[in-house]
């Protein structure tokens, strides 16, 4: 990692030099150097944003550009724009506001931008897939959630080292501070025993010692987003997901696919509480951005799959978690609280108010823009574009449908409820084509899939219009899902989306010891007797080709008593290592667990004659697929 991180610090270097120093732009007595404020042409898809201190300027984290983009929000105009890394998705200010730091998902690095120049300085690496980003109370402390590596990196400013890893529950994403603590929220359930409740956590950090303080648990929660704190550190409130997914999903058209949730925590309550964001047909779906006002008064959502803003009477909500012990499942609750729902750009993300709190800023990711709402009047009075191309083509309107969530009867929910990110959920669910109970199926990932037809695990989708046509329409929707020219945009989108880079191969592609002797077992065609090994149960013959699949059925004895059939598709491998659980139905917690649990016959490759080192070497070599 060090390595990269110098290469990547070397490449920084060059794009800045390349820079050329001019005067200074005045604008509403916002004084910046001349930095680019060109649009690009990709999109810029806004994820997150910040406002400093005396509010003159929005700091916009843009992952489609890999850009920060200052804006000035009195002008409405994006003044300058600043190169990060690859995948920009987290933002934090230091108090004085000198020092802005943004996390690079896809380079495994923060970036730290000088503010009065407005140029990279530095740049920290960090674990797998930095995301959300904080620093402590004495600004000395830089503290990075690592959303691919399950953890925290502990980055001390003074001598840009990562002087510790802190171990955090699955997919850690989104983090705040207040004078003693951070807490880290999960985009990913933790893994536990099949076909349970799923759960999350608040990972609550000690400042002052560096350590894990607590886990506060989050039971039937998978898919905790933004988190925000009051400003005297006594109530902490995140934005969540309870997906009803261990009952058939029939119950859509009965109203419920998933509980959209607020996760209240502090001295102030006491306890985590969860409370509803949904009304009884009427859907706050997959809430985002969350920010409190700093006098306590009001609570700001984004929900970034039915495209709007809720404002939320703090005081009316806590006088509600004083009344009742449970109330996650009342879909009565929110009309308690909620005060207004104000429509927004499309894919709203993160938020922040400016200093004063008559201003909110909404990141619109699939506009390419922010909304400015005036918080007294309730309602958007501006926006901010962000350049980009002025023509929407198909990839983009179909990433428009797939994190849309108009199409499912009352709006519940769209693709991005289950594929987080275009990714996954790590959950598994019980889809009632097959039957109630009935071939209960693993969610996978969606990455680079266009070319590994067919679809779903028994194999019977033949291609994407079906999978994403007809079978999610009257299955997943229950409602007029996506038709005609909507449905190529949406699949040209989905076939689009890439892979992730894979953290576990040498940057010159060469393998370590480990990785090769990996490699041997998952080739070999015969076992560690001599005697051969059946062309059918090799590794490498199912798992062939450039996606490690052979695009066929098979049985390989993983099969329950709740599956109508032990034929499978056999998945394709690229970036396995991400993706836990495993098998067709979940029920492997981890890679191991696939030869050490599930194949006691050697039924799924020949693997009882391994020893614990040789099955280490072979998961090894999976993980660089």
């Amino acid at each position: 990692m060090v390595g990269q991180a110098l290469s990547l610090r070397t490449c920084f270097q060059r794009a800045q030099s390349a820079i050329r120093p001019a005067a200074l732009l005045m604008l509403s007595a916002l004084a910046l150097p001349s930095v680019s404020a060109q649009p690009n042409r990709r999109y810029p898809s806004p994820v997150d944003v910040a406002v400093s201190a005396d509010g003159k300027r929005l700091y916009i984290v843009c992952e489609g550009t890999d850009e920060l983009l200052v804006a000035d929000p009195v002008q409405k105009s994006v003044v300058a724009r600043v190169p990060v890394g690859r995948v920009p998705r987290g933002i934090a200010l230091t108090a004085g506001g000198d020092r802005v730091y943004v996390t690079n998902s896809w380079a495994d690095t923060a970036s730290e931008i000088d503010s009065a120049s407005l140029r990279v300085t530095r740049t920290f690496a960090t674990g797998f897939e930095p995301s959300g980003v904080t620093l402590d109370a004495a600004g000395r402390t830089l503290y990075v959630a690592n959303r691919i590596s399950n953890d925290i990196s502990v980055i001390e400013l003074a001598s840009g080292r990562e002087i510790k890893r802190l171990a955090a529950g699955r997919g850690a994403s989104y983090m705040a501070a207040d004078a003693s603590r951070v807490y880290v929220t999960h985009i990913y359930p933790n893994i536990g025993k099949h076909r349970m409740p799923p759960e999350s956590e608040i990972t609550e950090i000690d400042t002052a010692g560096q350590f894990v303080n607590a886990r506060p648990r989050l039971p039937n929660v998978a898919g905790v987003f933004h988190v925000s704190l009051s400003p005297d550190g006594r109530l902490g409130i995140a934005t969540a997901l309870r997906p009803k997914n261990l009952i058939p999903l029939a119950h859509v058209a009965h109203g419920w696919g998933f509980g959209d949730t607020l996760v209240v925590f502090g001295e102030d309550v006491g306890r985590v509480v969860q409370l509803p964001l949904d009304e009884l047909e009427r859907y706050f779906s997959l809430p985002f951005g969350v920010a409190i006002s700093p006098d306590k008064s009001k609570v700001y959502l984004t929900a970034s799959g039915s495209n709007e803003v809720a404002i939320v009477d703090l005081h009316s909500l806590l006088a509600t978690v004083g009344q009742a012990s449970s109330l996650s499942n009342d879909l009565s609750a929110s009309a308690r609280y909620v005060l207004a729902r104000i429509p927004v750009g499309r894919n709203p993300r993160g938020i922040a108010l400016s200093p004063d709190a008559s201003r909110l800023y909404v990141a619109n990711r699939l506009d390419d823009t922010v909304s400015i709402i005036d918080t007294w009047q309730a309602k958007v009075v501006g926006s901010i574009p962000l350049g980009g191309p002025a023509v929407v083509d198909p990839r983009r309107r179909g990433e428009r449908l797939f994190y849309s969530s108009n199409f499912s009867f009352q709006g519940q929910f769209g693709c991005a409820n289950c594929h987080l990110d275009s990714t996954f959920d790590g959950l598994q669910w019980d889809l009632e084509p097959d039957g109630f109970g009935v071939d209960i199926v693993d969610n996978r990932a969606i990455e680079d899939v266009a070319n590994t037809a067919p679809f779903k695990w028994n194999g019977g989708n033949p291609d994407l219009y079906t999978e994403c046509g007809p079978r999610t329409e009257r299955f997943f929707f229950r409602s007029q899902g996506f038709r005609d020219a909507d449905l190529a945009d949406l699949i040209t989108y989905i076939a689009s989306i890439p892979l992730r880079p894979n953290r576990y191969r040498l940057p010159g592609g060469e393998l370590t010891p480990a990785q090769e002797r990996g490699k041997a077992i998952f080739e070999r065609a015969k076992r560690k007797d001599g005697s051969p090994i059946p062309e059918s149960n090799r590794c490498s013959v199912c798992h062939s080709g450039k996606y490690y699949t052979n695009q066929k059925l098979a049985d390989v004895g993983t099969g329950k008593p709740t599956d109508r059939s032990p034929l499978i598709d056999v998945p394709h491998l690229t970036n396995i290592a991400y993706s836990a659980p495993y098998l067709h139905d979940g029920s492997a917690r981890s890679l191991e667990e696939i030869w050490t649990v599930f194949n006691p016959n050697d039924t799924h490759g020949v693997t009882n004659d391994l020893a614990k080192d040789e099955l280490n070497d072979l998961i090894e070599y999976l993980k660089t697929l």
